[in-house]
């Protein structure tokens, strides 16, 4: 059964989180940063790391624009969450490709591993991440000539809407896309849980 939290923002959710997952308390998550990294976002890893440890997990960080496929499939394999990061869709969507860390990752989620997505990290649970280049720039990811994701969902999330840098982007993405594809915009409070066939959209009170 697939088990999917995907985000936004995580810090702005992570009361939510913890109300509806109480069991990440003691687990192990894999934290891929990679989407991150390439947009060079200043002390971004640790930051993300304070959250998912006040979460109560122990992280395991693992760019996969680096890492060897061993180490992919040990630090995938071994750990009981998956967390994948904000940043550069298509850069991400590239490493996860070039590594083959996406066929591990579909493995892993297809087991019932939790798979948490924030930002690029929702995007590429959808079908398809080409909807989304008002947003990332595609030219960060020179090798990518096909935008086919993960497909955990059969919809397309756009994040970030309302928000005082994004929302201008995201919701032009919702305005030209909306009418072609099953669009599902959230604010930076909101989350997407998807238990098996049940997709329910939440609110951070």
């Amino acid at each position: 059964m697939k088990n999917l939290i995907l985000v936004s923002m995580l810090y702005q959710v992570t009361d939510l989180v913890r109300t509806i997952r109480p069991d990440l308390k003691g687990k192990t998550v894999t934290y891929i940063p990679t989407a991150g990294i390439v947009e060079e976002i200043d002390g971004m890893v640790e930051e993300e790391t304070k959250i998912l440890e006040s979460l109560g997990m122990d992280v395991d960080v693992l760019d996969v624009s680096t890492a060897s496929f061993e180490m992919i499939e040990n630090s995938l394999t071994k750990n009981d969450v998956i967390f994948v990061g904000g940043g550069n869709t298509f850069f991400l969507l590239q490493e996860l490709r070039r590594s083959g860390a996406d066929r591990v990752l579909l493995r892993e989620i297809g087991k019932g591993k939790i798979y948490i997505g924030e930002s690029a990290g929702s995007v590429i649970a959808c079908p398809d991440i080409g909807y989304c280049a008002g947003m990332d720039s595609p030219d960060l990811a020179p090798d990518l000539t096909d935008h086919t994701a993960l497909g955990l969902v059969d919809f397309y999330i756009v994040p970030h809407i309302g928000n005082q840098q994004m929302g201008k982007a995201a919701e032009k993405a919702v305005e030209e896309y909306s009418s072609r594809l099953n669009i599902k915009a959230i604010t930076d409070e909101q989350i997407i849980l998807v238990e098996g066939d049940s997709v329910k959209v939440l609110k951070q009170e």
